[in-house]
């Protein structure tokens, strides 16, 4: 179970490591250089989240990111995927400790949505990013992979990466 695939790696980038930890979870990892305040921020802005979210190579267009970022608020995010209709993401927030730690479910998806993780471990000044996604089923993560959901994780990181530049990082 043991699948890893890591991002090429280059003098100016950190790797995004995606990696079936079980049949039922998928753990990603990438260390940004910025401390977890503002990794945090990027996360929970809707401002800022709107503009490294979406892979810039794809073919899709995030219209709008609603959140009330609280235990029991809830999210909305609206993709133009080029049907006719847009698609959209929900869900509600399970945790939520500032600068560490966000937690929320997938209600998209129904009962085979996942439950999402994501710590921020900050370390001399970079952020270690650890998204833990946890599906109902062997099969929910299935389709999920071969949607092809988690192919453009090394790609957003590398746009989270480039805003938090303009957010103070280094």
């Amino acid at each position: 179970m043991d699948a890893r695939r890591k991002s090429d790696v280059t003098p100016m980038k950190n790797p995004t490591t995606v990696e079936r930890k079980s049949e039922r979870e998928l753990i990603v990892t990438r260390t940004v250089n910025a401390p977890a305040r503002l990794v945090f921020e990027a996360w929970t802005k809707p401002e800022l989240f709107k503009q490294w979210w979406v892979p810039k190579s794809f073919p899709i267009v995030l219209l709008s990111y609603e959140a009330d970022i609280r235990v029991g608020g809830t999210y909305r995010l609206l993709f133009d995927v080029g049907a006719p209709e847009p698609m959209a993401f929900f869900g509600t927030y399970l945790e939520v400790t500032p600068h560490s730690r966000l937690a929320w479910s997938n209600d998209e998806g129904g009962d085979s949505g996942p439950v999402t993780t994501v710590t921020f471990q900050e370390r001399e000044g970079k952020t270690l990013l650890v998204v833990h996604e946890l599906y109902p089923s062997k099969e929910a993560l299935d389709a999920a992979m071969a949607s092809g959901e988690k192919s453009g994780m090394s790609e957003t990181f590398e746009q989270l990466d480039e805003l938090l530049v303009t957010l103070g990082g280094p």
